[in-house]
């Protein structure tokens, strides 16, 4: 599956040169003029953002607290007229991966971004009965479309995956998910079974009876 990136650019003949030049290279790309439309994507699947500094009557700064809010795991690069290390090291705190100066070359942009993209996502998405499992990101997604799993539902998932075709007892479960300090009955791990088939209603994570549970 392609890679997503999101460029927030007011300058629109530069936004879609660096469109143009990301798509030429393989990525799936959305591009946005402003803060507030970038705003109201901030909960789409990305595996990227390439943020101006300067938008509208906010800025990239605001705009990164809001991303990382969500997703702290998901990279940022921030491009900027204005070269000066006062930037570069607010951007740095912010947690960008990146800083590159305006006016830049769209080839130097795009190897940057293969470099963050290689270096962050080193290891590819494990695919499970049609759903996208991202451990790097914890994240899970279907057709481009993240499924919002809680912490335990991911562990417990990533159990079976990692263990395909696997029976694991219930106790055994306990123990690799929950740990050793959980004090609670294994029921739990039934009412975490039962939301994550909710969920993911074509995983194919067979009941033992009497046993425990398989992922065929």
């Amino acid at each position: 599956m392609k890679k997503v990136i999101c460029v927030v650019e007011d300058e629109k003949d530069l936004n879609e040169l660096v469109k143009r030049y990301l798509e030429k290279e393989g990525y799936s790309v959305n591009s946005y003029l402003s803060y507030d439309e970038a705003y109201s994507h901030l909960d789409d699947y990305t595996d990227l953002w390439i943020l101006d500094i300067m938008l509208d009557d906010k800025s990239g700064f605001d705009l990164i607290e809001e991303i990382k809010g969500r997703n702290r795991n998901v990279p940022v690069v921030f491009m900027s007229a204005r070269d000066k290390e006062f930037d570069r090291i607010i951007g740095l705190e912010k947690g960008s991966d990146d800083y590159i100066t305006k006016p830049f070359s769209p080839k130097e942009l795009v190897l940057r971004v293969n470099n963050i993209i290689r270096r962050v996502y080193r290891e590819e998405n494990i695919t499970v009965d049609g759903y996208e499992i991202n451990e790097n990101q914890r994240v899970v997604y279907r057709n481009g479309t993240v499924i919002e799993l809680t912490t335990k539902e991911f562990d417990l998932l990533l159990l079976f995956v990692k263990n395909r075709g696997k029976a694991f007892l219930r106790e055994e479960i306990l123990e690799k998910v929950w740990e050793e300090n959980y004090y609670g009955s294994d029921r739990v791990v039934d009412d975490t079974m039962r939301r994550l088939r909710k969920k993911l209603p074509d995983i194919n994570i067979q009941t033992i009876y009497g046993f425990g549970y398989r992922l065929s």
